[in-house]
């Protein structure tokens, strides 16, 4: 399939459909399509004053709807069956209403309903013409190879067999890189689907805004057409699952280690009450993460045990196309699923000064730095473990977003009342001259001309890009 035009998802459909055969299990066209067809009407004639409404402001009308209301609505004509039967719709109600003795039966609707089966009635709803309803149902079957695949060679993540630590810190700590085999070494745990579906099948996992025993949620990851598949992402994986992890006695063998290149990580200082750090993620294909930034300004490694992932990252001033940021950086807008960006922005994306992307593979681990933007997609089913960690590279801006960015730190308990006070005292507790020579450079501003200089050479010939720039320049300079 030929790479979409950069125009916006809903405009790519007709292109995409050409190339890929793709129908709408009703027969559910998009909105494009009626300008053409005869009956673009008919569908619309027997929807009553729903049919006045525009199409999107429909479906945010329906979600205000329950269960009774929706089956009622959609057994009055085919074009309200069609959009009565938008399984989104269904999954806000499931999970608005979520109990233990819920059965994932292949689709929200049907197991709401508790409907032997996910297919949906044999109507014929070729009539109805809605982009609300058809781009959802694009993004969740679009191949994802066209996106992943013929990397231009600028913008390719470095692939390393191994990395010392200080090589990390000398070279590659504002550098994402994949690691290629770290992993392998982990032979004291068996990471597969089966083995924890087995051993762990009762105990109860967070799979986002759900908390299901863990069989539950392979039922769900293994038959979910989802467009955005729900994601298990788990911080107290360890303690549920009884893990050893960092146990220091060599008799001792642990479910899994921190790559050497990574193990120096300052927020270790705050033992028990450093913020969540570490999670198990696991989903089918499709399933992964929009894009962010880690928290608390902290670096990042991800080992894909199981699987493969493909990364696309952005240093820190190099927002993503299609991405929106609130001026205190607070609050994240960008494309409700990670298709319908790929979709409409990927192209441009790679085009994107600073843009890196790469496939991670079984048994290999992916470095994020501290500040960067990242989407994450499974390209099939996978499992994962991430955890992040404050590199003494890092350390000022880890300090600085706990002083100057209170209302935004997370993942501490609610008894630490005061995280970079916490901070500050264990590290003038562990390394007073660190954390002296923090507490002087801090606060002290930089002078324009300062920046320019680290980014020029002995001959005053600019340097070019540099990984590590983006990191602190909108704060360190007046």
């Amino acid at each position: 399939m030929p790479e979409p035009p950069l125009s916006g998802g809903i405009d790519n459909e007709s292109a995409v459909l050409e190339n890929t055969a793709l129908r709408h299990p009703l027969g559910v066209k998009p909105s494009g399509n009626a300008l053409t067809h005869t009956t673009a009407q008919n569908a619309r004639a027997y929807m009553g004053s729903f049919g006045r409404l525009p199409d999107a402001l429909l479906v945010l009308v329906l979600d205000y709807f329950d269960l009774r209301s929706l089956v009622a609505l959609g057994s009055s004509c085919r074009a309200l069956y069609a959009y009565c039967s938008y399984d989104q719709l269904w999954r806000d109600i499931a999970i608005d209403t979520m109990t233990s003795d819920f059965d994932w039966r292949g689709s929200w609707r049907a197991s709401l309903r508790k409907l032997p089966s996910a297919k949906l009635a044999n109507i014929d709803c070729s009539s109805v013409f809605s982009d609300a309803l058809f781009q959802p149902f694009l993004c969740s079957q679009i191949s994802l190879s066209p996106y992943v695949s013929d990397i231009p060679a600028k913008n390719e993540i470095p692939r390393l067999a191994d990395l010392s630590p200080a090589d990390f810190n000398e070279s590659w700590v504002d550098r994402p890189f994949i690691l290629t085999t770290p992993v392998k070494r982990w032979q004291a745990f068996k990471w597969s689907q089966g083995f924890l579906q087995d051993t762990y099948g009762e105990v109860p996992f967070i799979c986002e805004s759900v908390n299901w025993p863990f069989q539950k949620y392979t039922r769900y990851m293994n038959t979910t057409a989802d467009e955005s598949p729900i994601y298990l992402f788990d911080r107290g994986f360890v303690e549920k699952m009884g893990l050893q992890v960092g146990n220091r006695d060599p008799t001792v063998q642990n479910a899994y280690e921190p790559p050497i290149a990574f193990q120096e990580d300052l927020f270790t200082l705050l033992k028990e009450q450093r913020p969540d750090h570490r999670w198990l993620i696991i989903g089918p294909e499709r399933s992964g993460s929009t894009f962010h930034k880690d928290p608390n300004a902290t670096s990042a490694w991800n080992a894909v045990i199981r699987g493969s992932k493909y990364w696309i990252l952005f240093p820190n001033l190099n927002q993503p196309p299609g991405v929106y940021m609130s001026e205190d950086q607070s609050e994240v807008t960008s494309p409700l699923s990670i298709a319908e960006w790929l979709l409409s922005f990927h192209a441009e994306g790679r085009r994107t000064l600073g843009c890196v992307e790469g496939v991670c593979k079984e048994g290999e681990v992916l470095h994020v730095p501290s500040g960067w933007w990242h989407l994450v997609v499974n390209l099939e089913p996978s499992i994962a473990i991430t955890q992040n960690f404050v590199p003494k590279a890092h350390l000022k801006s880890a300090i600085r977003f706990l002083r100057d960015r209170p209302d935004q730190v997370s993942g501490f308990r609610e008894d630490v009342k005061d995280p970079y006070g916490l901070f500050m005292d264990r590290l003038t507790e562990a390394y007073p001259d660190l954390a002296a020579s923090v507490a002087t450079t801090n606060g002290k501003k930089r002078k324009w001309e300062e920046v320019v200089a680290d980014q020029e050479g002995a001959n005053g010939e600019p340097r070019g890009f540099s990984f590590g720039f983006g990191d602190d320049i909108d704060e360190d300079i007046e």
